[in-house]
């Protein structure tokens, strides 16, 4: 695709490389609901998967081209999102990811090959010439199937530059339109890889004739600062995830790459399509959806990034905020603003609110229930903020498949009593179950007397609980993972015959903290039973993982 030598295009691949972050487990509703959020944000490209994976996420690149590709409303650019399908240098992954994607009336196929000699050696077990012999072929296949084609070449960072440019030129003839570099293993430093791009750039044949990416790793903390030196060095596509996230130490952060464009255009200038007011909700549901929570010092949508303590910047704040603020939280959706809701509002004016918000593709059905759960918030709270308004959203409408429903608990706990819990549950067959535990927490209790109930053991791995808004009547989100016990914990891969473990992430909020906890357990719980009993639309993490 054409670029605007004065632009740079965000290809966001948090539905591929993201979604490979340990426990980041998405089903395919919550999947095409994050691709509608990127469009809404302004991302140029969406890598919406890697299709020949597994059928859930040929099923999810297939819908988000069919559902989200056509989309143009809001967008800067007025064009439709690029679906991008990943593909290894092979027919059949090819075929695959371009019958994914072909619904999206623009669509791209992302094929890549290793090109370092580690991975030629020891993993494809092929020499030079080879990868060069299968880099044409598929590039080749590729361009006989679709205009779009991107090539990259894996673990560029350590490999060869003069074999690069070889492969490049050769994928140019074959017919790729943009080659990106990727540093795989977050082995380069800003100089190294500002060199690598502007050594490509000037040596391979036919550069002009293509968009130069990057898609830096983090596993040095040096992932941004990469991919801005690739920028530099005249890269016009970025390769980003939102907050971060992706294999091992994470990708390079969207957030990050494109408020650095914006807030130093005195040493880019250069400009992005992406609206930056939309970057804090999209944080948010990625964060949500994948139950990897934003960790507070986070840059750009931590909850500590335009937070000031010191009495020093609380002085230099209230007499300008450019003394310790080089952004306004405005600018990337963050705003102290109240709903002006209560609890005498209307339905209609938490309709109109959503759809300010951008939530304006809600079924009645789900603006009913999440209206429910806001007349009851609005009892308990003096003042109801947008960030409560998400949290319901998330908690209520972006579940998965309800296969046991809570519908009442009750704790006792105390420092000198044992924490007891009873829970009341409607199971499948729509008859209502009650039993009661004892745990080391009313916490523990409670997750004791749902698993008596549902009698399906599994391992807690994760758990935490964040405040959404300051006060003693805070909605309190909790997050947790759970993983199955004995034989359903983990799949054998049959290219590397060594496990892979299952992991099912939930999410549950309400102001009160173990009622919140216990939705997010049961959050996980379904959806650990819905792909153990084989619902079409929820798959667990559990493939190989592909780094490009």
């Amino acid at each position: 695709m054409a670029n605007n030598a004065d632009t740079v295009l965000i290809f966001d691949t948090t539905l591929r490389d993201g979604e490979q972050s340990p426990g980041a487990t998405l089903n395919v509703e919550e999947k095409v609901e994050i691709a509608r959020q990127l469009s809404r944000l302004g991302v140029d490209i969406c890598e919406a998967g890697f299709p020949i994976a597994s059928p859930g996420d040929f099923e999810a690149v297939r819908r988000i081209a069919e559902e989200v590709g056509p989309l143009t409303e809001g967008r800067r650019s007025g064009r439709p999102m690029v679906i991008a399908g990943l593909a290894r240098a092979n027919e059949a992954d090819i075929r695959r990811a371009y019958d994914a994607v072909c619904a999206a009336p623009r669509h791209r196929i992302h094929t890549f090959l290793a090109t370092s000699d580690i991975h030629l050696k020891h993993k494809l077990r092929i020499d030079r010439e080879e990868c060069v012999d299968q880099v044409i072929k598929a590039v080749t296949f590729a361009r006989s199937l679709c205009d779009d084609v991107e090539f990259s070449p894996e673990d560029a960072g350590r490999s060869d530059p003069d074999f690069l440019v070889q492969v490049l030129g050769q994928a140019i003839a074959a017919g790729a339109t943009t080659l990106n570099i990727p540093d795989t293993v977050g082995y380069t430093t800003p100089e190294e890889f500002g060199w690598l791009i502007g050594y490509l750039r000037a040596n391979t044949p036919g550069a002009e004739r293509v968009v130069w990416s990057v898609h830096c790793h983090n596993d040095l903390g040096l992932a941004t600062a990469n991919t801005l030196a690739g920028v530099k060095a005249g890269a016009r596509q970025v390769e980003v995830t939102i907050n971060g996230i992706g294999e091992r130490a994470g990708n390079t952060a969207l957030e990050e790459v494109v408020m650095a464009l914006s807030t130093r255009p005195q040493t880019f200038n250069l400009d992005t399509a992406i609206d930056t007011t939309q970057i804090a909700r999209t944080s948010h549901m990625v964060s949500t959806y994948t139950g990897m929570v934003v960790q507070p010092n986070k840059a750009i949508v931590g909850a500590n990034a335009f937070a000031h303590e010191a009495g020093i910047h609380q002085d230099g704040m209230l007499k300008h905020h450019l003394t310790y603020e080089i952004m306004r939280p405005e600018t990337v959706g963050l705003n102290t603003s109240q709903l002006v809701l209560g609890k005498h509002s209307g339905r209609h004016a938490f309709r109109v609110h959503l759809q300010a918000m951008g939530y304006d593709n809600m079924a009645d059905e789900e603006i009913t229930a999440a209206f429910k759960r806001f007349k009851k918030l609005a009892d308990k709270k003096k003042v109801v903020t947008d960030a409560d308004i998400e949290a319901i959203i998330a908690d209520e409408i972006y579940q998965p498949p309800t296969i046991w429903e809570l519908e009442h608990i009750q704790v006792s706990c105390g420092d000198h009593s044992i924490p007891t819990a009873s829970v009341l549950m409607i199971g499948p067959d729509g008859e209502r179950y009650q039993d009661a535990a004892l745990g080391s927490g009313p916490v523990d209790a409670v997750y004791q007397a749902i698993n008596r109930i549902v009698g399906v053991t599994n391992r807690l791995t994760e758990f935490s609980i964040n405040a959404v808004t300051e006060g003693l009547d805070a909605v309190a989100e909790a997050t947790i993972r759970i993983q199955p016990d004995g034989e359903d914990s983990y799949v054998i891969n049959p290219q590397t015959n060594r496990p892979i473990f299952r992991t099912f992430s939930g999410h549950g909020a309400s102001t009160d903290i173990v009622v919140a906890s216990a939705r997010a357990y049961l959050s996980a719980l379904n959806k650990m039973l819905a792909e153990r009993d084989g619902h079409a639309n929820v798959r667990h993490h559990a493939q190989e993982r592909v780094v490009a």
